[in-house]
């Protein structure tokens, strides 16, 4: 088994990349998920090290020298990082010249030929669901061998393997807890919305939704939604109890958790057993008689993509959803006393200055407790990339998805809606929500109850005004 480090490259201050962050940006609040997909196949190799860089603040040369010390470095990158992990890539070359270098991630599984080319440091690519690709690779199997890679060959030429089969049996995955403990540090993880200390993970890939925006199904995961058995995840969750009992909530990070009630409220019956508080995706759809099963279960918080208010934008991506059916879901979970951060996306097909009023109202109607309002990002392998490039709504100098400083931007425009005025909604979408006087009451209430709540709450505030001002210099 080669010496093997996984990495999530440093990056731009504060930029939430990894292999777990559902689109790739610095944050409102500074922000870090798991990289889970990373951390998958480091579990899958003995003797191997996960290093997560940017929530450890680790810098290029905090990171050159541990990569001395190995044979194999896998790098997991995305669309708006790439450039920049390219470089990194180099650099340890340069530093090992024998580390063989490899790149995993929606990126290159949708581009393997273009991310090959890009440097002669990078070896390979696993492309589709590369836990096991990477294994084999880690063992030393001859290129040529291993399903699902993309390879730099005798001479530089590129050689691209048959795909890889997908993953059927969701069990046979060791837990990523295993490498959580061992490698990272869980008070470097913190999401706005998330109790802190949290743990994060998947029991299961692939979302049945269609959205046309959405990048792990259309990419890595498909679109079956394969899961873990009940006791295989509850097992998990125990052990990561154990290990970390300083853990105040654990987040189930599938696409949709909620896809499959019958198996969503057997979870629940076994996680209230266990007496721990838990969250998870889901989809605004949810019946109130499985709302009630998982809250009397733990459950406090859904992660729950509203998208838009707007109807014909909702049929535009493929959602699948109805405005007035996420409404009257809303009011279930208001009513049960479960927690919604909702999160929206401005600039999709179809999107007019009308429709985004329609969408700010919606949002101050529903009223969950928190937002998060990003900006539609057409990334390659996704329909929307394609519907973006025919239609003309992407030019070049969007591509990147970021600015040079990691802050998303405004990549789509419309004959009758322009960059900057979709960037500069998102501005608005947020003053308008946020800063109204039943939303100020109800946070203030908040953080009476709780000293912690109100040192964070009010970091948050300054993270947040930061953010805008960011937002105002890029504009």
């Amino acid at each position: 088994m080669m010496k093997t480090l996984f990495l999530h490259p440093p990056s731009f201050d504060g930029f939430d990349g990894g292999a777990g962050s559902r689109y790739q940006a610095r944050r409102e609040i500074r922000s870090f998920w798991y990289p889970t997909w990373l951390a998958q196949p480091a579990a899958l190799v003995p003797g191997s090290r996960l290093v997560d860089a940017p929530p450890a603040r680790r810098r290029l040369d905090d990171v050159l020298p541990i990569a001395r010390d190995y044979e194999l470095a896998v790098l997991h990158t995305s669309t708006p990082s790439f450039a920049s992990d390219v470089k990194v890539a180099e650099a340890l070359r340069q530093t090992n010249p024998r580390l063989k270098i490899g790149f995993v991630g929606a990126k290159v599984a949708v581009e393997p030929e273009a991310s090959l080319a890009a440097s002669a440091a990078i070896d390979f690519v696993a492309r589709e669901e590369f836990d096991f690709t990477v294994k084999e690779v880690a063992e030393g199997r001859p290129f040529d061998e291993i399903d699902g890679l993309s390879y730099r060959g005798a001479g530089g030429s590129i050689a691209h393997n048959r795909a890889r089969a997908v993953l059927e049996d969701m069990d046979s995955l060791p837990f990523v807890t295993e490498v959580y403990k061992r490698d990272l540090r869980i008070e470097d993880y913190f999401i706005g919305y998330l109790q802190h200390p949290y743990v994060s993970l998947y029991t299961g890939r692939g979302c049945k939704s269609r959205c046309t925006f959405c990048l792990w199904p259309q990419t890595v995961g498909g679109h079956r939604y394969r899961v873990r058995s009940v006791d295989h995840v509850v097992e998990e969750i125990r052990l990561a109890k154990s290990y970390f009992p300083q853990v105040r909530e654990f987040f189930f990070d599938d696409d949709t958790f909620t896809d499959n009630l019958p198996r969503a409220e057997a979870i629940a019956r076994a996680l209230g057993k266990l007496g721990v508080t838990w969250s998870c995706n889901a989809k605004a759809n949810v019946p109130r008689e499985t709302l009630e099963v998982l809250r009397d279960n733990g459950l406090r918080l859904l992660l729950v993509g509203y998208e838009s208010g707007n109807q014909q934008i909702l049929h535009n991506i493929k959602k699948g959803m109805r405005v007035d059916v996420a409404r009257r879901f809303t009011k279930d979970c208001h009513a049960l006393g479960i927690t919604i951060h909702g999160t929206f996306i401005l600039g999709l097909p179809g999107e007019t200055r009308e429709t985004i009023e329609e969408t700010i109202s919606f949002a101050a109607e529903i009223n969950p407790h928190t937002i998060q309002v990003s900006l539609a990002a057409p990334y390659p392998g996704t329909e929307l990339y394609r519907q973006a490039v025919d239609q003309g709504w992407l030019d070049t100098t969007h591509a990147e998805l970021i600015d040079e400083h990691g802050v998303q931007i405004a990549p789509l425009h419309y004959p009758h809606l322009s960059h900057t005025e979709i960037f500069e909604s998102l501005e608005t979408f947020y003053k308008r929500f946020y800063f109204r006087r039943q939303k100020i009451a109800a946070l203030v209430a908040e953080m009476v109850k709780s000293p912690q709540m109100m040192r964070r709450r009010l970091r948050e505030g300054v993270e947040f005004f930061h953010f805008l001002r960011r937002r105002e210099m890029a504009g």
